[in-house]
């Protein structure tokens, strides 16, 4: 007999499958000597209580023995040679979800990356990181894997109506990932794990047929009779077909490029503040309330804050447990930082970005000049401004919360992660003030509502803009094309339409499926 069960138990409960099986026990009608394996299908922590829990779904095999079976069965992808062709501009999680599922709708990808495969990437990212050298082609933004690859891998998302988490899960899964992503409330990857299963994904395209051209930037969509027919490259090579672009928010060229052949594109509300940083520690003992932390059982702590200040949300974002402060930097006259953890979280510091939203409307003298561009030139402003302020290096600008908060300058700063290092700065001057004193509000309430969080112990680094694209390329919403031009679907992060991994894998695989039905 098969069951499945939902439980409450100790962390130290959940972390032996010996102890779980013991704790069913309990069940009159599931004595521990009759159970012949489990499986868990869903885990959870609840830490709203003093008493920290952890909520598990188990399907338990009863005198019977365990079977291997799939939480999402495996894809079986075939070959497509010869067939009718697509092209995917960018090899970020909505490029490569759009080349597999093309593949599966028996349709050619050819996939243009502007950056390196990721194992190079991360060569040129470690050089940013201890001799401060950008390659504006590969680094943290550009490159196989997009943004997520060197900035974390977490895979949770609340995009859940537009398509199958658990699908876009399950192929991660296939091509490598640890299936405790499936079972785990926040699934994450890690960065030291994600390039290897990207390089996967980029081998079953290439299996099935597919084409992958690295350091081939397209600098010109091809247009026909107002159809998008291909793409031209910076070297002049073309290559014909619908076009999915799926370049990322941090595109900057493209954008420009669009508006500078006149396509539509409109500005879009983005975030932008700083990197937090605190000892893991005390976010442990926060979270978990207890003085000794997380203890043997508990993973590092995370945690998620928002409130309204002056009508505007302030927010942490993307945080990062046990994780790193990393340069996220893409132009060689900016400075921006972003984070990401290992698989294990095993860092002495947690890390968040805290951001205030901005609409195009908050920014009339840059709107006036600059029109739909206003809240790119916005971004690279200040990242030039932090960069400046650095002494045009990437030795980051840091501040101590508290001091942040009360206005006084900080002679020193604790120990960070972040690699190239941090100086003492006052970000609570250069910054914009609507940005700055906003987020000056938004620490004192999260203070209140978790006490000890608001300390001179953490540190605040700057700055972190890349939240989101500055842009969004209007599309038909049925058809997925772009609203003005048939042929070009734009897709992902840098479209505007998702806001993570996940979410660009999903609206992905919806484009795919856009054009697939267009060109049937």
């Amino acid at each position: 007999m098969i069951q499945e069960l939902q439980l409450r138990v100790s962390p130290r409960t959940a972390a032996s499958m010996s102890e779980i099986i013991r704790h069913l026990d309990k069940y009159d009608d599931i004595p521990a000597s009759s159970v012949k394996g489990i499986r868990i299908l869903k885990r959870s922590i609840d830490a709203r209580q003093r008493n920290v829990v952890v909520n598990l779904k188990v399907r338990v095999y009863i005198d019977e023995p365990m079977t291997r079976d799939y939480l999402v069965p495996p894809i079986n992808y075939q070959p497509v040679d010869g067939k009718r062709q697509a092209v995917v501009v960018g090899m970020g999680p909505g490029g490569l979800f759009a080349a597999l599922r093309l593949i599966e709708l028996g349709i050619k990808p050819i996939v243009l990356e502007r950056g390196k495969d990721v194992m190079k990437r991360r060569v040129d990212a470690s050089r940013i990181q201890r001799e401060g050298i950008v390659d504006p082609e590969s680094n943290y933004c550009f490159g196989e894997g997009g943004a997520g690859a060197y900035s974390d891998g977490k895979l949770y998302t609340r995009s859940k109506k537009r398509g199958s988490v658990d699908r876009v899960l399950g192929i991660f899964v296939q091509h490598g990932a640890r299936e405790d992503i499936l079972i785990d409330a926040h699934p994450h990857i890690g960065s030291d794990k994600l390039p290897a299963v990207i390089k996967a994904m980029r081998e079953t395209i290439l299996r099935c047929g597919g084409e992958v051209h690295f350091e081939t930037r397209v600098t010109r969509l091809i247009v026909e009779d107002g159809k998008v027919t291909g793409v031209e490259t910076k070297t002049g090579e073309q290559f014909e077909g619908p076009v999915i672009l799926a370049t990322g928010h941090s595109a900057r060229d493209v954008y420009q490029m669009l508006y500078d052949s006149g396509i539509t594109v409109e500005a879009k509300g983005i975030a932008v503040g700083v990197r937090l940083e605190h000892p893991q520690r005390i976010i442990d003992q926060i979270q978990y309330h207890s003085v000794l932390g997380r203890g043997d059982y508990l993973p590092a702590a995370e945690y998620n804050f928002v409130t309204q200040v002056d009508h505007r949300g302030v927010y942490s974002f993307c945080m990062c447990p046990g994780g790193f402060v990393v340069p996220a930097v893409s132009e060689t006259d900016g400075l921006v930082v972003n984070g990401m953890s290992p698989s294990n979280r095993g860092s002495h510091w947690a890390n968040s970005g805290m951001v205030v939203e901005l609409h195009p409307e908050d920014l009339p003298e840059q709107y006036n000049k600059y029109g739909v561009l206003a809240m790119m030139r916005f971004q690279q402003d200040m990242e030039r401004r932090a960069f400046e302020e650095a002494g045009k290096t990437l030795i980051a600008g840091a501040q101590r919360m508290k001091d942040f908060v009360d206005g006084k300058p900080s002679r020193n700063i604790p120990p960070s992660s972040y690699l190239p290092g941090v100086q003492p700065s006052r970000l609570d001057m250069w910054m914009p003030p609507f940005v700055a004193n906003r987020l000056r509000k938004g620490f004192m309430t999260f203070g209140k509502n978790a006490r000890g969080f608001l300390t001179n112990d953490a540190t605040v680094i700057g700055v972190e803009t890349r939240t989101s694209s500055p842009l969004r390329i209007p599309r038909d919403n049925g058809l997925l094309h772009h609203i003005a031009l048939e042929g070009l679907y734009p897709c992902g992060e840098g479209a505007g339409y998702a806001g993570g991994i996940v979410s660009s894998a999903i609206d992905g695989e919806r484009c795919a499926e856009a054009l697939a039905t267009a060109a049937s």
